[in-house]
């Protein structure tokens, strides 16, 4: 009886396991399980961030100070609005530390990816696309829950990736519609002003040049002027000493250096106007001019 009493034990639990084996088991995701997340390369370089995420960093802080009781949420629709406001050369910091952060991005992860560290962590994400076998258990149900949430821990997440995580919400990707818009329009209206100012240049080489050479004439037309100035003093000593023996009619100075050019306009009015009567001075004038022109 005893071994008919066991047999019959045995058999009622092996009946009892080969049913729970073969129950028919749900379709789909089962509720409350979670699906594996591959795995994040820890050692890659920070991703880039947007001039607009880049303001909101730095006013997250603002509102968290002054503000403290804000919501997430609400504080999310207080930054877009600010940058909504904000004039356009203060947008333009942000979108060029953006641009510098993103070549920052892009040289450092260039360098990443010569390294060991990026050659594991492509072999370990291959590992994990790869379906793993479903493994055959009977053990209990509380175990059995227990090692499939083992298997299926998420990976804690990275305290540092928190700025990292775009806002994609409907209002977030409009603004950033705006932005490119913006930032396409600054970079036209740059290329405009270098090719203004590349005009401009040209002009100010060709006004210098001009200047020097209206320089170098102004030179050379003072150096003419003291010529002539030393030739007008050596033709007023020469008439000078010439018609020191020849003074006026009514007259008896003799002209000097001073009183040459004077004297000269008086003897030129009394010939002209009346040269009849004052021949003998005419003589005299031809027989001075006469000997100049010999010496």
């Amino acid at each position: 009886m005893k071994e008919n009493y066991l047999r019959g034990s045995m058999t009622t639990g092996g009946a009892s396991s080969s049913g729970a084996d073969t129950s028919p088991k749900k379709k789909g995701w089962p509720k409350g399980r979670k699906r594996r997340l591959l795995p994040k390369d820890s050692n890659a370089p920070k991703g880039p961030l947007s001039g607009y995420m880049l303001f909101m960093g730095d006013q997250r802080e603002v509102l968290r100070q002054t503000q403290p009781g804000l919501a997430f949420h609400e504080i999310t629709k207080l930054v877009a609005q600010r940058w909504a406001a904000l004039d356009q050369i203060a947008k333009t910091k942000y979108l060029e530390a953006a641009e510098a952060d993103k070549e920052r991005y892009q040289k450092e992860m260039e360098e990443y990816q010569k390294t060991d560290a990026y050659k594991n962590f492509l072999q370990k994400q291959r590992k994990a696309e790869t379906p793993s076998p479903p493994k055959k258990t009977r053990k209990e149900n509380g175990e059995e829950r227990k090692e499939e949430e083992e298997e299926e821990e998420e990976e804690p997440l990275n305290p540092h990736s928190a700025l990292e995580i775009p806002i994609f919400t409907e209002e977030f990707l409009t603004h950033n519609k705006v932005r490119e818009g913006e930032l396409r329009q600054l970079r036209k209206s740059n290329t405009d002003y270098e090719e203004q100012n590349a005009i401009l240049q040209k002009h100010i080489e060709s006004m210098k040049s001009t200047v020097e050479r209206l320089e170098s004439e102004t030179c050379q037309q003072r150096s003419n002027n003291a010529a002539l100035q030393q030739h007008i003093e050596t033709l007023r000593r020469t008439l000078a000493r010439a018609f020191i023996n020849l003074p006026l009619p009514g007259s008896e100075a003799a002209p000097t250096e001073e009183t040459i050019d004077s004297y000269m306009v008086q003897l030129h009015s009394l010939i002209v106007n009346n040269p009849q009567q004052h021949q003998g001075l005419i003589q005299t004038v031809r027989g001075i001019v006469s000997q100049l022109a010999l010496t």
